[in-house]
């Protein structure tokens, strides 16, 4: 199986508590609910569409708990998300866990890269993580990351659980999808690339970009006007 993470992100990479005021307040964070403002049918449909390609979830303990709460309530059959949450496998990382009462999940309590990367092993077609925080800054780091499906909304908080933390894993990616809400968010589907550096220089007098890569030359990035 693919593994997809998929999040809500502010400006400055702030993932905590972006549903409602008491999701997640842990550490003092005040902001509890900054993304429902921004909310709207583009939203609603792009997230959707996320729990249509899942087989089986994967998320950490302090998402599931806050997950099971609200989703298991929806039992309106028309939800995609909640018929996903509801039926779907879910695995949850957890060491303290010891009898999950949301229907089919599975604990896992130790060696959780190992875990992982044996699900991953397992035919399907995603295995999906949906918020999770410290799981998700794990599994970057771990390389076990195949695809990310981001949400940015235009607000800045200054203060929160950030996707990536200082020091995490250096990465690269392409854009592969891309779309922006009415309301001003912008969808980024994002799958893993190498990682390089180069410079900017001068060549005959344009403006080149060059990139230690094998087959790449200096390129011209502004062509002087015609004539």
């Amino acid at each position: 199986m693919k593994l997809a993470m998929h999040t809500f992100l502010t400006l400055d990479g702030v993932m905590q508590g972006p549903g409602g005021v008491d999701e997640d307040p842990g550490n003092g964070f005040r902001h509890g609910g900054w993304m429902v403002p921004h909310a709207d049918d583009d939203q609603v449909r792009i997230t959707s569409t996320w729990f249509g390609q899942a087989d089986e979830i994967l998320l950490g303990r302090s998402t599931y708990d806050m997950m099971r709460g609200y989703w298991s309530r929806v039992t309106d059959p028309g939800n995609p998300i909640a018929t996903a949450l509801n039926t779907l496998p879910k695995h949850v990382v957890s060491t303290t866990l010891t009898d999950p009462t949301w229907p089919n999940t599975n604990v896992i309590s130790s060696d959780v890269l190992a875990a992982v990367s044996a699900l991953k092993d397992t035919p399907g077609r995603e295995l999906q993580v949906h918020g999770s925080c410290q799981l998700a800054r794990t599994l970057h780091d771990a390389g076990l990351v195949d695809e990310y499906r981001l949400l940015v909304f235009p607000i800045v908080l200054g203060s929160g659980k950030r996707l990536f933390a200082d020091g995490a894993s250096t990465s690269a990616y392409t854009l592969v999808d891309s779309e922006t809400t009415r309301a001003g968010a912008v969808y980024q589907v994002l799958r893993p690339t190498s990682f390089g550096v180069g410079g900017f220089s001068v060549e005959d007098g344009k403006l080149a970009i060059r990139q230690p890569r094998p087959g790449w030359e200096a390129r011209a990035l502004v062509d002087p006007p015609a004539g």
